[in-house]
């Protein structure tokens, strides 16, 4: 088979074929990167150069992959970040222990001053036990269709496709469960679910205001030099969901029902990459409904998610973005002959027929050694 670019190869695994191999993937969002502390370590490995590193996401501290890394590991897609509360306008201010960061939705965030690894979220804007819809109409909301947050992203997408490479383009907040926990707290978010379903629908459609809000300033303008769209929200736990099935299609799945049809209006050559964690294998069939294109991440170690399985059910129907190998236990723990038997293991269950790009479970995390990295990279190759 001809060689193919990274662009083709991408697209033609997003068309269930085989390219010429299988696509990877490394920091194109923030829910497929790397940390700052590994990236580093993994630089120094290869005998890179120490350069001054770009941070894609300062919550998570994570890392935007140089152009010497995308050559060297032959990364195949790269990712547009718009300005947003992991990026843009970070104060931190002395806190004792910790650097305090209070970011433009009100929520604030600790990041320890020893050993810290990323920032926590200590306090939400509207935590009180209970809330009203006029609460939540009257909170000081940003402004998320700000065209500040896209500025020098066109260039920038013009520069990837010019390289060859594919071009994700994410949103600017969380997906709307996720960040109505994040503005009412997780538990008080959970309680309302159950008793007080109003100012939960008032909060949830506040954020899909929000939502459509960029979509609709951004892809516009964007949608020409970009191959893929991100979104996500976090409905998967390691053994079941944070929400029934049955609450997911009555709350949530009319409300992402709105958001993808208008993604899909705006830019319809645009694949639809939706990233939910943890055993999600019930909801499949409701994304797929709902217009996905490609399932990210495949939580392979969290209930109903063996890789194999998910592929024979599933494989015609969804692109699946991840699950290469297990970022829980081996690939920070396991050996790099433990690695490279997770990549085989994991490359044989998704990748035959296409439909499949190569990334780790989630993020690459602070403990990963270079050489884990390397086994799985090497792997990848090999198979």
């Amino acid at each position: 088979m001809t060689a193919m670019t990274s662009r083709e190869r991408i697209l033609t695994a997003l068309n269930h074929q085989e390219p010429d191999r299988i696509p990877f993937d490394m920091g194109s969002t923030q829910v497929t990167g790397i940390s700052l502390i590994a990236y580093r370590n993994l630089r120094r490995h290869l005998g890179l150069p120490e350069v001054e590193l770009t941070v894609c996401d300062a919550i998570q501290q994570l890392a935007l992959p140089d152009d010497d890394i995308v050559e060297r590991l032959r990364i195949d897609v790269r990712g547009l970040f718009p300005l947003n509360s992991h990026n843009w306008g970070i104060n931190h201010l002395d806190a004792g222990e910790y650097w305090a960061y209070t970011d433009e939705w009100g929520i604030t965030h600790h990041f320890p001053k020893k050993n810290g690894l990323y920032y926590t979220i200590v306090k939400s804007p509207l935590d009180s036990p209970t809330t009203s819809s006029e609460e939540i109409a009257a909170h000081s909301w940003p402004n998320a269709g700000d065209p500040q947050r896209i500025e020098g992203l066109l260039e920038i997408a013009e520069r990837y496709r010019a390289q060859g490479k594919a071009v994700m383009l994410k949103g600017v907040l969380a997906g709307i469960f996720e960040m109505a926990q994040r503005i009412r707290g997780m538990e008080n978010c959970l309680v309302d679910l159950l008793v007080d379903e109003e100012s939960t629908s008032a909060l949830f459609d506040k954020l899909l205001e929000l939502k459509l809000d960029f979509w609709e300033m951004a892809l516009p303008k964007l949608a020409d030099v970009v191959d893929i769209v991100s979104e996500a929200d976090d409905y998967g736990t390691q053994t079941s969901q944070l929400m029934s099935p049955q609450m997911f299609r009555r709350l949530m799945k009319p409300r992402l029902q709105t958001l993808f049809n208008r993604i899909k209006q705006l830019a319809p050559d645009v694949y639809l990459f939706f990233h939910s964690c943890g055993s999600v294998r019930e909801l499949l069939p409701d994304f797929i409904e709902l217009g996905v294109d490609i399932l990210n991440p495949v939580h392979v170690k969290a209930a109903g998610m063996e890789p194999t399985a998910l592929k024979r059910d599933f494989g015609d129907a969804i692109v699946f973005w991840g699950g290469g190998v297990d970022t829980q236990g081996i690939l920070p723990n396991g050996t790099p002959e433990q690695v490279r038997d997770d990549v085989r293991r994991n490359i044989e269950a998704l990748a035959h027929g296409g439909g499949y790009v190569f990334n780790t479970v989630h993020n690459i995390q602070a403990d990963v050694p270079p050489e884990n990295i390397m086994a799985m990279w090497d792997a990848l190759q090999e198979f």
